[in-house]
């Protein structure tokens, strides 16, 4: 489990991002998969929610968990808001009945606070995400609900690192079509036109862009880091059935 310290001194919030430990799941989804999409028992996936929720001594709130679609959807939850089968990629709430969750397995939890009022935005982020501009539309979404730029602050959680990212030469053509400058989130070309891709970089680069001056990131990677974080492409490679999702948590307290 990490949290950023400068989030948590905030005493109207409790977050974190959750490794794959602690938790009940077995083999491939040892231990602590929180990923009701993923093939693990139905039962011992909301009983590892459960786990990370008390972790936090969030256990008597709701979770809302969004079915994530690599868009730049987000959805409001208010307290009349049927928590089953959301589709989006983001969550915004002022309640604090609710637990906002997000599932990763190489993209990037992304979390959104305005540290003067009780306002929180999470956030999934992977390549498609990004480029559709989701950070935008959380930014958006948060100065319609009366935040001020000035006050809202950002944290990227763990996701793949830049040295395991590769990816192919199309790949690389959307983003430049799109703008040349982007030619700075990815290395050198190799003779078989692979590259690699810096998402942690790309997505500080959207932050940046909204105006917000407060970002808070590390240095991850979830396809190296084994012990500790599901990949999906890791999985994909190994030619494994199936993979498990780390979940990662905020809530207005």
């Amino acid at each position: 489990m990490f949290v950023y310290k400068e989030i948590k001194k905030l005493p109207f919030i409790k977050h974190a991002f959750f490794s794959r430990n602690g938790g009940n799941s077995k083999s491939i989804y040892t231990s602590l998969n929180c990923g009701l999409n993923s093939k693990d028992n139905k039962k011992t996936i909301l009983e590892n929610r459960r786990i990370a929720l008390k972790k936090l001594g969030l256990q008597r709130k709701k979770l809302i968990v969004p079915n994530q679609i690599h868009s730049n959807i987000i959805k409001v939850v208010k307290n009349n808001t049927k928590i089953e089968k959301i589709k989006a990629d983001g969550l915004l709430t002022i309640s604090n009945k609710f637990v906002l969750g997000i599932l990763t397995a190489d993209c990037a939890p992304v979390f959104l606070i305005d540290e003067k009022k009780k306002i929180i935005c999470a956030m999934h982020v992977g390549w498609k995400g990004a480029k559709k501009n989701i950070i935008k539309s959380g930014v958006k979404l948060m100065l319609e609900y009366g935040s001020k730029l000035n006050n809202i602050i950002s944290c990227i959680g763990p996701c793949i690192g830049k040295d395991s990212y590769w990816v192919k030469y199309d790949f690389y053509k959307k983003f430049i079509y799109k703008n040349n400058k982007n030619k700075k989130f990815f290395s050198k070309i190799n003779k078989d036109k692979s590259m690699k891709f810096n998402l942690n970089l790309y997505i500080r680069s959207r932050i940046k862009e909204t105006g917000i001056k407060k970002n808070y990131y590390r240095s991850f990677d979830t396809y190296k880091d084994k012990k500790n974080f599901f990949s999906y492409r890791r999985s994909k490679e190994n030619k494994e059935i199936d993979y498990g999702r780390c979940i990662s948590i905020i809530s207005l307290v």
